[in-house]
């Protein structure tokens, strides 16, 4: 798909934030097509370039996983030269991200009212950990605290062990995400009023919207839902089991599955059990259920089995390593996995977008970029400096 048919090509966004949520709310909109630079600290960057694992000079793994399709520019916001930049900057944007402490945007002259005066049609989003209306609103957001905080760390995990986090940074990515939903809805409300939009968004209000049903259960029921690790709260079986010779995910989701089911493991006689007939009897007497199953299932291969299920309509598949599933033929047919150029490493592996538009994959427009590697093109497009103004800034470590 070529760039200008990609829905938000024209539109231009600042991004300076760092680390996670706000990277990722800038990247999806450079995925849809937005020419998004990256403001960065002429020293240091983002802090996630010095996370993960090591690619060239001045990338990680962490960082590249959250910097796709964007420019980066070096600018020091501590000073009034730097200040300016950026703010002439934002008098050509068309959004602005950032995740500033408390009051750190005001004191840049970055706020919404500062540049909602310079430009109207401004969208201004502003990530943080907490309300900022609110009482902690100075508190710094981080997501293993809010997973904390927000009771997903007690969802997750056995009933028996520790509450547990998730394996990745998920109120970040949820946040990231709900982030660039509001920011997408400002930009069509815009082109009705002409005016742009103050967006806030806070950690804590996105990790709690992640409980979804369990939060709902423990409104109704008073006290934690009880944590049942790979299987389902409410819907048996449902979950991770071992074959003979490797972990499989079986998911029945209705009466009429759990008969072909049972017809696939040559257990009909459990279907005809009042105790398992339904769901309900079923998630009920799942103590005496799972174990029969699980004897049943150890005894045979994984393979068979899940031709087995598949042949009766039961949705089921292998339990894969993360880097057995990103090299799958599934993965790569897909095009999930891209390789892209590198000025130092030569080739990086990028993920691709998953939206699809007109049977089309969104494509990656670049490799997440080397700091400040855009510094010159981007002051010169968006404010008209020549290679000697540049290079006066540069000198004054400004950029």
């Amino acid at each position: 798909m070529s760039n200008d048919r990609l829905p938000l090509a024209g539109v231009k966004v600042l991004d300076f934030s760092r680390v996670l949520a706000g990277p990722l709310t800038a990247m999806t909109l450079a995925d849809f097509g937005a020419e998004v630079i990256k403001v960065e600290h002429p020293a240091r960057g983002d802090d996630t370039r010095d996370w993960g694992l090591r690619i060239g000079h001045t990338e990680t793994t962490y960082f590249n996983s959250m910097n796709r399709s964007k420019r980066s520019i070096c600018v020091d916001l501590q000073t009034e030269a730097g200040q300016r930049i950026a703010r002439e900057l934002a008098a050509q944007a068309d959004v602005v991200v950032h995740n500033f402490k408390l009051g750190g945007a005001e004191k840049l002259g970055l706020g919404y009212d500062a540049l909602a005066e310079l430009n109207p049609r401004l969208i201004h989003c502003a990530i943080s950990g907490y309300d900022r209306s609110g009482p902690e609103a100075a508190r710094p957001g981080y997501d293993l605290v809010v997973q904390g905080e927000a009771g997903l760390m007690a969802l997750n995990g056995w009933a028996d062990q520790p509450p547990l986090k998730f394996g990745i940074a998920a109120v970040d990515v949820i946040t990231g995400m709900y982030s660039a939903q509001a920011i997408l809805a400002a930009l069509y409300e815009r082109e009705k009023t002409g005016r742009g939009r103050r967006i806030e968004m806070a950690l804590f209000d996105c990790g709690l919207m992640l409980t979804v049903y369990y939060g709902l259960d423990a409104l109704l029921m008073e006290k934690d839902p009880p944590r049942y690790g790979n299987e389902h709260p409410s819907i048996v079986p449902y979950g991770v089991f071992d074959a003979q010779d490797g972990p499989l995910v079986i998911t029945v989701g209705n009466n009429a599955q759990f008969a072909r089911f049972c017809d696939a493991i040559e257990r009909p006689d459990l279907a005809r059990d009042e105790r398992f007939a339904t769901n309900l009897a079923r998630s009920s007497n799942r103590a005496e259920l799972l174990p029969i199953l699980r004897a049943e299932l150890a005894r045979r291969p994984r393979a068979a089995l899940l031709d087995a299920l598949a042949k009766g309509g039961i949705p089921c598949g292998e339990v894969l390593g993360l880097h057995e599933a990103l090299t799958s033929e599934r993965a790569r047919g897909a095009g999930l996995v891209t390789k892209q150029p590198h000025p130092v490493a030569g080739q990086v592996d990028v993920l691709a977008p998953p939206y699809r538009l007109d049977g089309q994959r969104m494509p990656v427009r670049g490799a997440p970029p080397v700091l400040g590697a855009d510094t010159d093109a981007v002051l010169g497009e968006w404010l008209g400096l020549t290679g000697a103004d540049v290079a006066k800034l540069r000198d004054d470590k400004v950029v």
